[in-house]
């Protein structure tokens, strides 16, 4: 028995005796209750009841990997090579890499329930409960160098900002990777997107895309991040995971058939609609260097152009950091 069987057997919400998650799982009582006591560690929370046995709180929706392709459309589903649905994984950016050196990874996604070492730009960890976030990898090759793939991220951004506006959530972008809503505290990170490319200059070369995202959160999890942060259950209660998971894979697809033959330049202006920084000030931490200036737009290349002074400077997103200004 897993703990992933456990979380399945009670995403309904309703109450399960110790007796009955055995006998479903073929386990004994002892041994349920020992992997009841791990749930917490992954986000949930589980009321016990005398006479009721045991339910989780907000329970997780799990991923169902045939609901996920009944919901593509036929050239979606052609395009689509293998759908891993995983309950725990270390990376899903690292499973579909590691496909890559194995001869296959184009066409390919990877979903998990749970991340062990989720990572974000320059090297930072991505938090991950059960069933609480998108974890959210796709592989393709591209014929072309590396060269040609600039600016993808920002592509990525837009159209999970365009996803996200259909459900009725408003997503601005910070350059050159994070996924941000108003709330009223202020600005909040929903997610993140995590590109990464082997190949050569010449080409071809495989890229993965990861996107995390944050349907859900504890207080105990958000307590332990260290910025403000946000989940899509605070912003709409009617989002299904799954669907949305389906949205992603068709809308991705779309646009990797698409940008090695456009580039960057067909997002450029709708990345710049939802840029956060937009004409607004900023301090840019580059090494040991911190410098203030004011955020344009970014350019075809997907570099983020600053007024420095009396020089328009142009970054690219594995140069700098920054941050807006009070």
């Amino acid at each position: 028995m897993s703990v992933s069987d456990l979380i399945r057997l009670m995403s309904d919400g309703a109450f399960h005796s110790g007796e009955a998650l055995g006998r479903e799982i073929g386990v004994s009582r002892t041994a349920v209750w020992k992997q009841l006591r791990k749930l917490e560690g992954l986000g949930l929370c589980v009321e016990a009841a005398r006479g009721c046995g045991y339910r989780l709180l907000n329970p997780p929706a799990p991923f169902r990997g045939a609901d996920i392709v009944a919901n593509l459309s036929r050239s979606a589903r052609q395009h689509l090579r293998h759908l891993f649905v995983e309950d725990s994984i270390g990376s899903t950016n690292t499973f579909l890499l590691d496909r890559f050196g194995q001869g296959a990874g184009h066409g390919e996604v990877c979903l998990a329930e749970w991340q062990s070492a989720g990572r974000g730009r320059r090297g930072r960890s991505f938090y991950s409960e059960w069933g609480g976030n998108i974890h959210f990898s796709i592989g393709w090759q591209f014929e072309s160098g590396v060269g040609a793939l600039e600016g993808l991220s920002l592509a990525v951004g837009v159209i999970m900002a365009e996803l996200l506006s259909e459900q009725g959530v408003d997503i601005q972008l910070k350059w050159p990777n994070d996924l941000l809503v108003s709330t009223p505290s202020g600005l909040a990170k929903l997610g993140g997107i995590l590109v990464e490319v082997r190949g050569d200059a010449a080409g071809p070369c495989q890229v993965v895309i990861g996107v995390g995202i944050n349907i859900r959160l504890s207080e105990q999890g958000r307590a332990g991040i260290e910025q403000p942060i946000a989940a899509l259950a605070d912003l709409s209660a009617d989002i299904s995971r799954n669907a949305l998971v389906s949205a992603m894979i068709e809308a991705h697809i779309q646009m990797l058939e698409r940008f090695e033959e456009t580039g960057f330049p067909a997002w450029r202006d709708r990345w710049n609609a939802c840029h956060v920084y937009r004409d607004r000030a900023i301090r840019i931490y580059q090494g040991n260097t911190v410098s203030d200036g004011i955020a344009r737009g970014v350019d075809d290349a997907g570099n983020l152009i600053v007024s420095v002074g009396d020089e328009q400077k142009r970054f690219t997103g594995g140069e700098v950091s920054l941050r807006g200004c009070p």
